[in-house]
């Protein structure tokens, strides 16, 4: 009885910490991915500026 009542909280806890993690993860690509997304867009609009100078 005493087993299996440990056993369900160690899998309970093993499964909160896991899926925070994920989270964790998720939010540092989302984050990334949107940097990166700025910085394009920041370079494109930098082209365009020193095409329009120079013709």
């Amino acid at each position: 009885m005493k087993s299996a009542v440990i056993g369900r909280i160690y899998t309970l806890i093993f499964f909160v910490l896991f899926l925070s993690g994920c989270e964790a993860i998720e939010g540092i690509f989302k984050a990334g991915v949107w940097t990166g997304f700025v910085i394009v867009a920041l370079v494109i609009v930098l082209i365009i500026f020193v095409l329009r100078k120079i013709f």
